[in-house]
């Protein structure tokens, strides 16, 4: 790692992917705490010689070596670290007089013990495990396998809602343009067509999946399987401890993307919106990407409950997770990972959902529209979209009803447009304060990551509150 790099993660202090150790008298306990719960989490790096504050004491440069050696020794011994792992710390010189010591861990598809007791990382902090729900939950994280996939060998027909069929084969034609081939199968052929009956090739098992049974199947199928599935649908806008509405959803998944739809359409306004010449519902977007997301992208195996809320100036959905890291998702950082990508075709199919990963962009585009400000996506073992709301705001006509269309080039009306957050202010900020800064020196500046930096610049550029004169390296920035 460069030391510059290093300077960088000092700066930004300990996270759930760094940590900081003094290592005075040698590598304590908890170090090794520390590695088993990065190898349970998402991986990340220890600094050996660094106090909690982020400042640098090094460790002795004579113990070095013997700190090298017992590392290894002890990660790799059985009796102590189970699976064991070969790990190789780095010795990076800090400055003239220090030393410190650097680990990088990778995440591992394996559970890991220390001393007999699993960690897992949450936030900064190295957390026990012992929960018989939450070690499986590590488990399930950890497979290549996806449990939407799990056979049920004596589910038939009759456990499923056949009734349900012609409508998706009405949808899939219209979503498809008028021609889809599930118009001209029969139950059977539609269901196998779609992943949902198939052949375990590693058990041989065959039959109806968990995701056959939570897009068709009947109320007391799904509670037989998944008894903890519900998605609890909620209005908190005058009575904020409890709620002015609710609904219980826990019924299949077709079914209960109408009911939440219908839910959020009940309790959220429909702006008057043009793309183009055509009028979009701008409300029905949002809430088809949020629902959507909800309901094909959670953890059925986890009791968690899925929740769908709208409060004054927000409203959210949330739901148990199989994460693949941790921290906000952005567009610039996108990497689309489906959690279940048979009921997320399906939805495809009938027009439910878009590409993957579309729903996000969809997400950001229209946020800005229906509010005037950004939505943020948490990755993390509970999945969070979080949009905000303004009953005030139109992009159409202002704040008020007064007209954005008509004086575009004022800055200032451009600015009350975009609701900068405080993230955008600051960035905006330094850049008026350090024209001459380039995205690498504003990221470790705001320690941010240098694509975060990147993602605001390219959207100042946007709405034309800035300009680059001269090169990427030797130019400067202009605040119009």
């Amino acid at each position: 790692m460069d030391l510059a790099t290093v300077q960088s993660l000092l700066t930004i202090g300990e996270t759930a992917a760094v940590e900081f150790k003094r290592c005075g008298n040698g590598i304590e306990s908890d170090t090794y705490e520390t590695v088993c719960s990065f190898l349970n989490r998402f991986g990340g790096d220890i600094f050996l010689g660094v106090l909690d504050d982020g400042s640098v004491s090094g460790v002795p440069i004579k113990a070095v070596p013997n700190m090298v050696r017992n590392f290894i020794k002890v990660v790799s011994n059985p009796r102590l670290f189970s699976p064991t792992v070969y790990l190789v710390p780095e010795i990076i010189e800090y400055g003239e007089k220090n030393t410190i010591i650097h680990v990088h861990v990778p995440p591992s598809a394996e559970v890991h013990s220390y001393k007999k007791i699993i960690y897992d990382r949450v936030d900064d902090a190295d957390v026990q495990v012992t929960a018989t729900g939450a070690i499986a939950q590590m488990y399930i994280r950890k497979q290549n396998i996806f449990t939407e996939k799990k056979i049920y060998p004596y589910a038939k027909q009759d456990d499923l809602r056949l009734d349900l069929l012609p409508k998706v084969r009405i949808m899939a034609q219209n979503h498809a343009g008028g021609v889809h081939p599930w118009t001209t199968m029969d139950d059977k052929e539609l269901l196998k067509s779609a992943g949902l009956y198939g052949r375990d090739i590693a058990t041989g098992e065959e039959g109806y999946n968990l995701a056959a049974i939570m897009l068709l199947g009947k109320d007391d199928v799904i509670f037989n399987v998944a008894p903890a599935y519900v998605t609890d649908a909620l209005v908190r806008k005058v009575n904020v401890d409890r709620y002015d509405d609710r609904e219980l959803v826990k019924t299949n998944l077709i079914e209960s993307y109408d009911r939440l739809m219908e839910f959020g359409k009940k309790h959220l306004p429909d702006k008057f919106f043009l793309e183009d010449t055509v009028n979009k519902s701008l409300r029905n977007t949002i809430l088809r990407e949020m629902v959507s997301n909800v309901l094909m992208h959670r953890e059925f195996t986890n009791s968690y409950t899925a929740k769908f809320v709208i409060e004054n100036e927000r409203m959210y959905v949330e739901n148990a997770n199989r994460a693949a890291s941790e921290g906000y998702i952005t567009v610039d950082n996108l990497e689309p990972n489906p959690k279940n990508p048979t009921i997320a075709s399906f939805f495809r199919n009938i027009g439910y959902a878009d590409q993957l990963g579309s729903g996000v962009r969809n997400l950001f585009k229209y946020s800005q529209y229906y509010s005037g400000q950004e939505p943020k996506f948490v990755e993390s073992d509970v999945f969070r979209i979080i949009v905000p709301l303004n009953e005030t705001f139109s992009f159409d006509f202002g704040q008020n009803g007064q007209t954005n269309q008509s004086d575009q080039s004022d800055q200032s009306d451009q600015l009350d447009q975009m609701k900068l957050s405080d993230d955008e202010i600051a960035l905006l900020e330094l850049i008026k304060e350090h024209p001459d800064m380039t995205n690498p020196c504003l990221a470790e500046t705001l320690g941010w990551s240098v694509s975060r930096v990147k993602y605001y610049i390219q959207k100042f550029k946007q709405y034309e509150i800035i300009r680059r004169k001269g090169t990427s390296r030797k130019g400067r920035w202009e605040v119009l």
